[in-house]
């Protein structure tokens, strides 16, 4: 409801007001695409949504194009891809990244899923970029917006341990998750090109400063945060 019908009312006021409209979407919506997430990927190639989440964002997206083709309406849709940092309080539903920083510095459990790979996105990053829209609006335009560096979920699980401290029987190991897409190796060239985006923190000095800001918001003993 939030996705499907809550973005077709800002469309609907959109059509009436004229403002112009940035987008949220997810790299969810390339689902089952195996190869490099270009943005034309999904203009070229039938893709299946591994989740309803994913299904929601990209019916966002068919309903802004439609509203553009049809109105007249002005829309930049940005694929954010696993973007993390201060200011991400936890939740079930928030990046892994954050899910794992929490756990390790609760002494909570926490699963990882083996044969999945990912970048990260560092808040500030994202951010700065998102801003940059303004100034060079492009109706029409998707944009990837993600990291440069790589990472297994085992990789990110391990610096999380490393930076925190954390007792690493806390690590639930288990098979690859159904339904979720094994490996996001994205294309940013097109928000490098056109919105200077950069990716300015490395994954363990981001992993770093979010756990700084963890500790201080949840009002956590810096003892935790002897790295081992």
């Amino acid at each position: 409801k939030t996705n499907a019908v809550g973005t077709k009312n800002v469309i609907r006021l959109q059509e009436r007001l004229g403002f112009r409209l940035i987008h949220f979407s997810s790299s969810e919506v390339y689902g089952d695409w195996p190869e490099l997430m270009v943005e034309s990927v999904m203009d070229e190639h039938e893709i299946k949504q591994l989740n309803d989440y994913a299904m929601t964002k990209w019916v966002n997206e068919m309903q802004i194009r439609n509203s553009a083709h049809q109105c007249g309406t002005e829309s930049v849709i940005v694929r954010l891809f696993n973007t993390y940092g201060p200011g991400e309080y936890y939740s079930p539903y928030r990046s892994v990244n954050c899910r794992f920083l929490y756990c390790a510095l609760n002494g909570l459990p926490w699963t990882v899923y083996r044969g999945h790979s990912r970048t990260s996105t560092y808040l500030a990053d994202t951010v700065r970029t998102l801003a940059n829209i303004t100034a060079n609006f492009k109706p029409g335009e998707t944009y990837n917006i993600g990291g440069v560096e790589l990472h297994t979920i085992e990789q990110l699980s391990e610096t999380v341990l490393a930076l925190t401290g954390a007792d690493p029987a806390l690590v639930d190991y288990r098979d690859s998750e159904i339904l979720t897409t094994k490996n996001k190796v994205v294309d940013i060239s097109k928000s490098v090109r056109d919105l200077d985006h950069r990716n300015s923190y490395s994954l363990v000095e981001g992993l770093r400063l979010t756990a700084e800001w963890m500790r201080e918001v949840y009002r956590l003993p810096q003892a935790m945060a002897a790295a081992r």
